[in-house]
């Protein structure tokens, strides 16, 4: 019997955000162990190009600040709780080197970087194989730090859930303890965030981007990719 993966965005997400774009893609057979100088050397590269690309307050950068106003429309505090790409920017900013973590991650950061958006990488596990994009509901619960209890979560959050197990809080603020990659991660998914004026191919572009970095990097097969949106806002791929 063939296991699928679907991954859904609700449509209180379109509602607020009608021109929300996220790329989704699927990869199965990986080898997460192998650091590789080549990979490094593109993250560099996309540190330098950063820093050639942003002057000034990151949080004016147009594609950063999107993220900061969407935040404050759920309720949340950016100065507080900065998306992935605005504290990922800053942090290179300073100037400072990312570390090597390990090749997934590698490619998610200096994609990121690349086109100034969020993407982010999951492991893909039996109790993580229906995903939704959606806001809080009563009994959600987040892994916050190994060993101790999920923290329970205001209602009205954007969360990434495999049901009330959530993975992402704040959109793409946080990943659960327990959704690290790690050297023997083999199957997994990334997420690439897409908010105006980022475009419908600067997702596409770093979709086609993360299918050759992971091919050439890790190995292994994707399995399956897609752009979600508010016309297609669900998608569901084969994992045998």
């Amino acid at each position: 019997m063939t296991t699928n993966f679907s991954y859904t965005i609700a449509p209180e997400i379109f509602q607020d955000h009608p021109e929300y774009r996220r790329g989704v893609v699927v990869f199965a057979g990986l080898d997460n162990s192998r650091p590789d100088a080549g990979l490094t050397a593109l993250l560099r590269e996309s540190e330098a190009a950063l820093r050639e690309r942003i002057a000034g307050n990151p949080a004016e950068y147009p594609q950063i600040a999107a993220w900061r106003e969407a935040y404050r429309r759920f309720g949340a505090k950016p100065s507080e709780h900065r998306s992935a790409i605005e504290a990922l920017s800053r942090r290179v900013l300073k100037p400072d080197t990312l570390p090597d973590i390990n090749p997934l991650v590698d490619i998610g950061n200096l994609l990121s970087l690349r086109y100034v958006l969020p993407a982010g990488v999951h492991p893909i596990g039996a109790h993580s194989q229906e995903i939704a994009l959606r806001k809080t509901e009563d009994g959600d619960g987040f892994l916050a730090e190994p060993g101790k209890a999920p923290e329970s979560i205001a209602a009205g959050e954007i969360v990434l859930a495999a049901g009330q197990r959530v993975l992402t809080r704040r959109w793409t603020w946080r990943q659960a303890a327990d959704t690290r990659t790690v050297a023997d991660t083999s199957c997994v998914f990334f997420d690439i965030d897409g908010l105006p004026p980022s475009s419908r191919d600067d997702v596409e572009n770093a979709v086609a981007d993360v299918v050759a970095l992971v091919g050439r990097y890790c190995g292994g097969r994707c399995l399956g990719q897609a752009v979600l949106d508010a016309t297609q806002p669900v998608t569901r791929i084969a994992l045998d």
